[in-house]
């Protein structure tokens, strides 16, 4: 074994523990993250040297999650520097691994890397389980400063946090989906289930009760929750079912629960109907309360559905497609006539009728739902039309159809000329000659009858057993055209259903929300830590400041990507709005691609600036939206473009028949995009293939960048032709301002000594520049300009001012959050804000003092109102 193998008596005693632990967080193997990588990339650039790993010891192995300069994802553990540092558990710094007798024959010294200068971190997020640790190398030797070994340590110190990130994304998705496949298993059990359920507490007080239910009872949903649960049983139950429950949750003795046996329910009507009822206790999350399940299983269907299915089947055979159509024929009120004509056909007869028998004052009545036009006048056919719409009832019993419909029989007459002659028809009316009428009973009642007259063949009673199928259908659907009002409770099941899909929407914006309070938790420490590198005791030297500069700037784009991903969450739940006011275009734009030049040249992109014919265009438009959208724009021609490629941005004039339009145009020289893909590029989360790329990117730009450009009353489109570039274009409406009205003013003098400090929290440029101008004028007041709240925030707490003008529409945290959370600081309770808003409608002035403002001004602001607004509020 060569002198810088790894012994036995090197394996750290918690070796087994430490590798369980390693792979319970399903790190190893994973793709590439940016934290990581812009991690190793800080390490490299902060120390100079080439090489900056993320090292995590395995079992065999040692595995980079990051790696920068070494050119290889793993190398084997007997041969690793970092296995020394995760067994001592301490840090391991070699000047020269030359000189150093574990090192010196390492194949990584002796060979192709040549290491000859190491330093390592050990890193673990639980204690005495060290992962692997947070590296530097050089290929030279090199001795690190003790501010150094801080620095170094301070960078091992954030893997660890983004090591517990990965792990808190990971058991964060494991419990979401297990509470997903729970709850989607409890719903699709519960909604689908070919049973009633309904759940109540100890007090009999129904809690939930599924759509099955509903339907066998005859009540919605509303009309029974909150409601005793007697209320669905017949008397003798209903008595004593309140006791039941008492008794049981005193002495455990049951006689239905965790049983089951049949009973009677009794429905919204009265009607009582036989179940099969099975109850079981369940476990409730509410404390002092006990929760029971109730099992309906509807009996007369389970009864008759051997039978039914015969006669479905037979049905089907007969009257096949026609009667698939029903639902259609029953809301288009022809499934009477349809059935009719069917029967005729069915029985080669000349005429028929089908009726619904009702009760009328203890007798019975037939009413038509249709019948063979048999009118020979006018009179006669108007008679037919009430019989139809049920204005008039047969209700003699001792004719041939009374016979059926209230003597409850079967009539045959196949003699009906010889025997009656037609005398008893009225004058003009067709001549019968053969007769059937046929009762429909439901239960052994009679709820209807259909007749036919007139076959060529006689009738006889085989006829009307064969017609069974076709009586039972009648039967059925009498029973459902009597039950019409039930489509009213699934009108409600609908809305049910709409408003479970809004509620998960709002989950969805409630998951992403906190998701993205998550992700700017270890941003904030990146960000921190850069700044304090800008401005610590210790100066860096000027490539050390480019680099802290260049962390600082990466992770501001991240959290901005953290920001779009809360944005289009926002958008979709239509909690975001836009604060509208004219704006410069050159200053917006300038303001915008002033950062995206060192983006360009890294991508070895020619970027063409603006033409000077913008300097007196103006747009209504949000400033901070619209930069969003430009730099999005932008951004994606430099990352999609060729190598040594160029970027064009022009502005041209467009009138419309409402309104005089700027469009704004991003041309690229790329390889465009096919005409199958542009329909997908707006839709979120699209990448079209990049996703497999070495090019970083959320899909959800372009579909962020279009919800906002239409919240500004603008468009947004894509104009591209494979292998000759794309050019993107979005326009704004123009404003009727003129330049003289937006008049730039000098920067900020220095603060006097003795001033009444104020703070102003806006992110638009333009209306800085006019406070400032404003404040230069008067001599008692000093100005602090801030263009985020979170910025406001630190000022405030480091720097009192004497009063806070505050923007409502901020980027990032809102003005009415960051009063909020000065009015929960000590430090910075007692200063006065005044809100300031374009939005004059959005915004109440009475809410606004109830929320904590001590007074409101509407943009554009008056100058004069403001100044008299500062004296009232500092004359004290």
């Amino acid at each position: 074994m060569p002198p810088s193998a790894l012994p036995d008596k090197l394996l750290p005693p918690n070796e087994t523990e430490r590798l369980q632990h390693l792979h319970d967080l399903a790190i190893l193997d994973t793709g590439r993250d940016p934290g990581f990588d812009r991690l190793t990339e800080l390490a490299r650039d902060l120390f100079d040297v080439p090489v900056a790993l993320v090292s995590l010891v395995d079992q065999n192995r040692q595995w980079f999650k990051a790696e920068q300069g070494f050119n290889s994802c793993e190398t084997h553990r007997d041969i690793s520097f970092c296995s020394h540092a995760v067994y001592h558990g301490e840090n391991l710094i070699i000047p020269d691994t030359l000189k150093d007798e574990r090192f010196r024959d390492n194949p990584l010294v002796t060979g192709e890397h040549a290491i000859r200068f190491y330093a390592g971190i050990p890193i673990s997020i639980r204690d005495g389980l060290h992962l692997g640790s947070f590296c530097i190398l050089g290929t030279q030797p090199k001795e690190l400063s003790a501010q150094e070994l801080i620095r170094l340590e301070q960078l091992a110190r954030q893997a660890e946090e983004l090591i517990r990130l990965h792990q808190q994304r990971v058991a964060l998705e494991r419990e979401k989906n297990e509470v997903d496949i729970s709850r989607a298993r409890y719903r699709a059990i519960v909604d689908s289930a070919a049973a009633g359920i309904i759940r109540i507490n100890h007090c009999g007080t129904i809690l939930e009760v599924n759509p099955f239910a509903q339907e066998l009872l005859n009540y919605s949903e509303e009309e029974l929750k909150g409601k005793n649960v007697k209320v669905i049983m017949p008397a003798p139950w209903a008595k004593e079912h309140d006791d039941y429950l008492r008794r049981f949750m005193h002495s455990g003795q049951a006689k239905i629960i965790g049983k089951g046996r049949e009973v009677e329910a009794r429905r919204k009507d009265g009607t009582q109907i036989p179940i099969h009822l099975g109850v079981s206790e369940v476990h409730s999350n509410q404390p002092n309360e006990r929760q029971f399940i109730g099992i309906l299983s509807d009996l007369r269907d389970v009864r008759a559905a051997q039978h039914a299915e015969q006669q479905e089947k037979t049905l089907l055979k007969i009257l096949h497609q026609g009667l698939t159509d029903y639902q259609a024929l029953l809301s288009q009120d022809k499934l009477w006539a349809f059935l009719m004509e069917a029967l005729k056909e069915l029985t080669d007869s000349d005429y028929a009728f089908i009726g619904e028998v009702l009760t009328i004052e203890g007798k019975k009545a037939l009413k038509l739902h249709a019948i063979t036009d048999l009118s020979w006048s006018e009179e006669s056919k108007q008679l037919m039309q009430r019989l139809v719409a049920g204005d008039m009832l047969l209700t003699n019993p001792d004719t041939l159809i009374g016979q059926v419909f209230a003597g409850e029989k079967l009539i045959i007459n196949n003699q009906m000329q010889d025997r009656y002659g037609n005398s008893h028809l009225p004058p003009g009316h067709p001549e019968l000659y053969r007769y059937m009428g046929v009762p429909i009973f439901d239960q052994d009642e009679v709820i209807g009858m259909f007749a036919i007259a007139n076959s060529e063949e006689d009738y006889h009673p085989e006829l009307a057993e064969w017609l069974n199928p076709f009586t039972s259908t009648c039967a059925l659907l009498i029973r459902l055209y009597r039950q019409m009002h039930e489509r009213e409770q699934i009108n409600e099941q609908l809305r049910q259903a709409r408003d479970a899909a809004q509620h998960a929407s709002q989950a969805k914006s409630e998951f992403l929300s906190s998701m993205s309070h998550e992700l700017r938790t270890p941003m904030n420490a990146i960000l921190g830590f850069a700044q304090l590198l800008q401005s610590g005791k210790h100066p860096l030297t000027d490539r050390q400041q480019r680099h802290v500069k260049q962390i600082y700037k990466s992770g501001q784009h991240l959290l901005t990507l953290i920001n779009d991903v809360l944005d289009l969450a926002r958008i979709e739940a239509g909690r975001i709005s836009v604060s509208l006011e004219s704006l410069n275009v050159q200053e917006m734009m300038q303001d915008a691609l002033e950062g995206l030049q060192p983006i360009a040249d890294q991508y070895q992109i020619k970027l063409h600036p603006l033409d000077n014919n913008t300097r007196n265009l103006w747009v209504v438009a949000d400033y901070t939206r619209c930069q969003q959208v430009l730099i999005n724009l932008v951004t994606n021609a430099i990352k999609y473009n060729r190598t040594e490629g160029e970027v064009f941005i022009r502005c041209s004039l467009q009138k419309t028949s409402a309104n005089d339009m700027l469009r704004i145009e991003v041309e690229d020289t790329g390889s465009g995009i096919s005409t199958d893909q542009l329909s997908q590029l707006f839709q979120p989360f699209s990448r079209l293939g990049a996703e497999n790329s070495a090019i970083e990117g959320t899909g959800i730009g372009l579909a962020l960048s279009r919800e906002l450009v239409e919240l500004m009353q603008g468009e947004i489109g894509v104009e591209s032709e494979e292998h000759k570039g794309s050019c993107f274009w979005f326009t704004l409406p123009l404003s009727a301002e003129h330049d003289s009205e937006h008049q730039l003013t000098e920067d900020t003098p220095e603060a006097q000594e003795g001033c009444r400090h104020l703070l102003y929290v806006e992110d638009n440029p333009a209306n800085q520049r006019l406070l400032q101008a404003f404040v230069d004028e008067l001599a008692e007041y000093r100005l602090t300009l801030a263009a985020s709240a979170e910025l406001a925030l630190e000022i405030a707490a480091s720097d009192t001012p004497d009063l806070i003008l505050m923007d409502l529409d901020l980027p990032g945290i809102s003005g009415h959050q960051a009063q909020q959370m000065l009015s929960r600081n000590p430090l910075t309770r007692n200063i006065p804000v005044i809100a300031v808003s374009a939005s004059g409608t959005d915004h109440g002035r009475t809410e606004l003092l109830k929320a904590g403002f001590v007074d409101y001004l509407n943009k554009p602001l008056d100058l004069g109102a403001l100044h008299q607004v500062l004296q009232a509020q500092l004359e004290h």
